[in-house]
Order: C-alpha cells, then structure tokens, then sequence
C-alpha cells in the first residue's frame, strides 16, 4: 500500500477544481438531457444543493426510470476514470485493477447514489397523478430546493389542488 501512495501525483491544482466542476456539470447534464428527451408534460423544474429536478405529470416508463439512473452513472464513471486515470487528468493514479474499480465506484456512488435510490423507488412503488406531483415537491422543499412552476404547472395545480403555486408551497 505505501507504494501505491507514493505514487499518486497531483499535476495541477486548479486543473483538479477544474475537473470536479466539469465532472459534476456533465453528470447534471446528462439529467438535463434525459428530461428534454422525455417529451412529457413539464409542471416545473427545481434548483437546490442536490442539482436540477424536472417535475412531470406521468410516471415514467421502466427503461426511462433505469436510463435516469444508468446514464449519469455511465458519465460519471467515465469522468472518473479519465481524470484520474488517463494522461489528460489533473491527478495520477497508478493503474493497479482494485484501485480503478475501487476509485471509479466511489465516484459513481458520490454523484448517482440519490439517483439509483429514486429509480428503486419508482420501480417499486410507482406513483401517478396527484401523488407523484405532491411526493416530488415534498421532497423538493425538505432539500431546500427552489421550486419554479410553468404556466401548465400553475394551471394544473389550480385545476387538481385548488391551490396557487405560493398556497401549496407554504402548505409544504
């Protein structure tokens, strides 16, 4: 294990900032893109500490429940093993089997453990409706999250709840 250790170099400092940054943007990203490829009925997005959440009408089908936890997964691992593997990463790890799969696990666990939670979640105990709706934006506001409506979200909240975005926030 010593040799290991001392083999492990940091090339650039602001090149390691750098790569978290892009490393965590791309696996936000690849969420992104999976919510404009669903083509569902978008009632509001959130922002908080957790990233970008989508909020939609439908439950999602099953391979789009295991793609939203697979494919930011897949990102990250690659992110992973590229900064910290490849001559292009701001560190130099050496290229023993256990460490790659044990570094590259941790870094997928880090950024998609939240994601792989909610895809056992919705696989086991769907939602539809006005439960899923209500589950989603509980959850949104016990992380903090700001929670912004669209105009088909402001009406089906009115529509379904009686409510205003503002009356069932404050309920929340």
């Amino acid at each position: 294990m010593p040799g290991i250790l001392a083999s492990i170099q940091l090339r650039s400092l602001p090149g390691l900032i750098a790569f978290v940054l892009l490393w965590l943007l791309l696996v936000e990203g690849s969420h992104l893109l999976l919510a404009l490829l669903r083509r569902d009925q978008l009632i509001g997005w959130a922002i908080g500490p957790l990233g970008i959440t989508a909020l939609f009408v439908r439950e999602p089908s099953r391979f789009y429940i295991l793609l939203e936890a697979l494919l930011p997964a897949l990102v990250s691992g690659s992110m992973v093993y590229i900064g910290f593997f490849t001559a292009f990463g701001p560190v130099a790890l050496p290229h023993h089997l256990l460490l790659v799969v044990g570094v590259t696990l941790v870094g997928v666990l880090i950024t998609s453990t939240g994601d792989i939670v909610n895809a056992l979640c919705d696989w086991l105990y769907p939602l539809w409706g006005e439960a899923r709706v209500l589950r989603h934006i509980q959850i949104l506001r016990a992380s903090w999250a700001t929670i912004h409506f669209t105009p088909f979200g402001r009406s089906y909240l009115l529509d379904r709840f009686q409510a205003t975005p503002t009356d069932l926030l404050k309920a929340f």
